[in-house]
C-alpha cells in the first residue's frame, strides 16, 4: 500500500527553478531541455541530487562511478528525476599533506551544491575517512531529505607464510607489514608481492579504521538504510543497495523526511555507542562531535568517554581482534552488533526507511559469535576510547585502550 505524499508537487523545492512563468524559469527549462531533458521529466518529478566523491585518484571510491547509475536507477523507478553532481573526492593516500585541511571545505561544497541548484533531496556517495563527516556536514547543514550511501569496503586478501594463511587488509596492515619489512622478516620479493595484493579490489579500508567507523556510526544515526554499512564494495549487494537508496529517497522527499527530524541526542547517543562497540577510530570523536554541532545536539567527549565505560568492544575486528570486515559483514555487520547493545540504546530514535532502531532490530541475528560477540563475552576489557586531560591536553585528548 502506497504512503500518500506529505508534500504535493506544487511544494518541491524545485519548483522554484522550473515552475516560474517568467523569464527565468524559461531560460531554466530552456537549459534543461538543452540537455536532452524532457519538459514533464523536470516539471512533473522532484529532482534528486546524487553527490558523487568519485575520482581515479581515489581507489576507495573507485565503483562509485557505476553506483551512481544504480542509485540513478533506484530513483527513475521510483518516479524521481537523477542528476548527477560531482564533488571533492578526499582519498585518504593520495591527498597531501592531509585531508583533514579539506574536510570542511567539502562540507561547505555539498552545502552550497545543494542550496544553490534544484534539488529536492540528495543520496550521497561516499565511505573514505573525511567524505563521510564531509559530506554530511555539508548536507545537515542544508537539511534536504538525505540517505547516505556508504562506499563499502575492500575485500580480504590471504597472506601465506611457512605454511600459515591470515587474512590481510589495508590500513594498519600495512604498517604492521612495514615493520617486518624493516626488521628483514619479508624480503623484497615478498614485499612487492604484499603490495599488489593487499589491496585487491575497490573499496575503503577492511580494517576498523576511521573509514568503517564513519559509516557505521553513519548508520547508528539512521542516515542509511539499515545494514547498508556493512555491505562489501564489490558485493552485488551493494549495487542492489544502491538502487534501494534511490527508491527510498524519492519517498523520504514525498515525506519531508529530513536530518532535523532525524537527528537527535539518542541518535548520536547510538552512533557512539556503536564506536565503542565496534572498537572504532579515535578520529571519530573529530567527526562526530563536528556533525552533532551542526545538526545542533550537544555532544562532548565526556559523553564519549561516559559510554566507552560503558560499552565494551565487541566487534572482532583489527586492530582490536583479528578478522576484517567482510567478516564483520558474514556475521550479521552494524545491525547484529546493535542487537547486541540494544540495552545501551535509544530504540526510539528514527531511520531513513521510516522506522526506529528499534523496528529495524526485529528480526535481526547474529551469525557469527565470535565475530560480533556478546556482552559478557568481550573482545577486550579495555575500552575503544578514553578521554585524558593534563598540562599537554587540559581541554582533552583521545586514546584507544583497546
Amino acid at each position: 500500500m502506497k504512503t500518500p505524499p506529505f508534500k504535493t508537487l506544487d511544494q518541491l523545492r524545485s519548483r522554484r527553478w522550473f515552475s516560474d512563468t517568467g523569464m527565468r524559469g524559461f531560460a531554466h527549462r530552456q537549459r534543461m531541455q538543452q540537455q536532452g531533458v524532457r519538459r514533464e521529466d523536470m516539471m512533473e518529478r522532484p529532482m534528486v541530487a546524487i553527490i558523487n566523491t568519485w575520482s581515479d585518484l581515489s581507489p576507495c571510491h573507485a565503483h562509485l562511478r557505476e553506483r551512481a547509475e544504480a542509485v540513478k536507477r533506484g530513483i527513475l523507478l521510483a518516479g524521481g528525476f537523477p542528476v548527477e553532481l560531482p564533488a571533492m573526492s578526499l582519498g585518504e593516500v593520495m591527498v597531501k599533506p592531509t585531508t583533514m585541511l579539506y574536510r570542511n571545505f567539502l562540507a561547505m561544497e555539498v552545502e552550497e551544491l545543494l542550496r544553490s541548484l534544484p534539488c529536492d533531496g540528495v543520496v550521497i556517495l561516499a565511505g573514505c575517512d573525511k567524505t563521510t563527516p564531509g559530506t554530511l556536514m555539508g548536507a545537515i547543514s542544508m537539511d534536504i531529505p538525505t540517505l547516505f550511501c556508504p562506499a563499502g569496503t575492500m575485500l580480504n586478501d590471504r597472506h601465506v607464510k611457512d605454511g600459515v594463511s591470515r587474512i590481510v587488509g589495508a590500513g594498519t596492515h600495512t604498517r604492521m607489514f612495514w615493520d617486518e619489512y624493516q626488521a628483514g622478516n619479508i624480503d623484497d620479493r615478498e614485499w612487492q608481492h604484499l603490495e599488489s595484493r593487499m589491496t585487491r579490489a575497490p573499496g575503503t579500508c577492511n580494517t576498523m579504521g576511521t573509514a568503517s567507523t564513519m559509516t557505521s556510526m553513519t548508520e547508528a544515526l539512521g542516515l542509511t538504510l539499515p545494514g547498508a554499512s556493512s555491505i562489501p564494495a564489490m558485493d552485488s549487494a551493494h549495487t542492489r543497495m544502491a538502487t534501494d537508496c534511490g527508491e527510498r529517497i524519492v519517498g523520504m522527499i514525498w515525506e519531508d523526511l529530513k536530518p532535523s527530524q532525524l537527528l537527535t541526542a539518542g541518535s548520536f547517543h547510538n552512533a557512539t555507542a556503536v564506536q565503542m562497540a565496534l572498537g572504532g577510530s579515535t578520529n571519530a570523536a573529530v567527526h562526530i562531535i563536528a556533525m552533532a554541532r551542526r545538526a545542533g545536539v550537544p555532544l562532548t567527549l565526556d559523553d564519549m568517554d561516559a559510554i566507552g565505560r560503558k560499552v565494551p568492544v565487541l566487534a572482532n575486528l583489527f586492530p582490536s581482534g583479528d578478522r576484517l570486515m567482510e567478516d564483520f559483514y558474514y556475521a550479521g555487520g552494524v545491525p547484529a552488533l546493535m542487537l547486541q547493545i540494544r540495552p545501551h540504546l535509544a530504540l526510539d530514535a528514527m531511520t531513513v526507511n521510516g522506522h526506529s532502531i528499534g523496528d529495524n532490530l526485529d528480526g535481526v541475528e547474529v551469525l557469527d559469535p565470535q565475530v560480533i560477540r556478546p556482552l559478557d563475552n568481550p573482545v577486550t576489557d579495555a575500552g575503544a576510547l578514553a578521554v585524558l586531560r593534563g598540562n599537554l591536553a587540559p581541554d582533552g585528548a583521545v586514546i584507544k585502550p583497546s
